[in-house]
């Protein structure tokens, strides 16, 4: 089954997926102008390959659905939902543009990156637990892990001779032991703490999709930090990647001090603090801001 999308412009695919080009092949990957993933709706995995036609400002996306089930038109429904989801289709990239316009850096890279949007994770769950996975080491060490605990524990789709995998839901890593979760390669608080959370997900104890519906960020904050293993830094990475709350930074990420420092500071080392009083400039667009310049530095580009 096909379908396309027409995104709000200015939208560039190539370079909004190009966060995802060393992903694996199995779980989700942007290679050859085409992303692709398995999707979950109504319990159901869909297998969505998406490719872009025409330009950053009249541009339409043709997704097609594969599954080893009927897909319905409810199916259907849910998965272009995602896919908007998943690269942040519905969002005016232009408000973003004008709220920065008066930082001569980030504007800069605004006109350089333009058409580059930060996606949002199908659940609040799943950037949660990459977000745990991710305290205090390097992105690459992580990323290993994440692809262990998704192949581990992630429903399976067989499509084409090829095997992918779902992110895990969190009933089959709660009825994981800790142990299991070791086995990943996480430390043995951080698998703790994952199996904490998704025991209180499917108990229904924590409702993180509702997290969605609040308008003060601070508030959002200091209800996760209540939960063991979650602290600010955890919970402004789940916002921003989970939520689509673009007030959200990041600040002590040792990453994008960096990413700040070369931008803005010549390289000397900053800290939290400094880099949260330079985002100040971004106004609410402070996470939109931060992640462009982590894609340009991913990139090379310089001003």
């Amino acid at each position: 089954m096909r379908l396309t999308i027409t995104p709000v412009p200015p939208f560039d695919f190539d370079l909004s997926a190009t966060i995802f080009s060393d992903g694996d092949k199995q779980i989700g990957k942007y290679e050859n102008g085409r992303y692709w993933r398995v999707v979950r709706a109504h319990n159901k995995l869909m297998l969505v390959t998406l490719s872009s036609l025409g330009t950053v400002i009249n541009q339409e996306l043709s997704v097609e659905l594969e599954s080893d089930e009927e897909i319905l038109n409810e199916d259907k429904k849910t998965a272009e939902e995602i896919v908007c989801s998943l690269f942040n289709l519905d969002f005016d990239l232009t408000a973003f543009y004008d709220g920065v316009k008066n930082d001569t850096i980030m504007s800069m890279f605004t006109q350089k990156l333009r058409g580059l949007k930060s996606g949002v994770t199908p659940t609040v769950f799943e950037a949660l637990v990459d977000s745990i996975i991710e305290q205090q080491i390097s992105l690459k060490v992580a990323q290993s892990i994440e692809r262990n605990v998704i192949k581990t524990f992630g429903d399976t789709l067989e499509m084409n001779e090829a095997v992918y995998y779902a992110f895990p839901t969190p009933q089959k890593l709660a009825l994981a032991t800790v142990e299991q979760l070791r086995n990943c390669g996480l430390s043995s608080r951080k698998a703790e703490y994952i199996h904490d959370v998704s025991k209180s997900t499917v108990a229904g104890k924590l409702d993180l999709e509702h997290f969605k519906t609040y308008e003060d960020s601070e508030e959002i904050i200091k209800e996760l930090c209540k939960v063991r293993g979650i602290g600010v830094w955890t919970a402004e990475l789940t916002m921003l990647r989970g939520m689509n709350k673009l007030d959200a930074i990041p600040a002590d990420d040792l990453g994008l001090r960096r990413h700040i420092s070369h931008y803005y500071c010549n390289d000397r080392k900053i800290s939290g603090d400094d880099a949260r009083r330079i985002a100040e400039n971004w106004g609410k667009w402070k996470g939109l801001a931060g992640y462009y310049l982590i894609i340009a530095s991913r990139l090379g580009v310089e001003i």
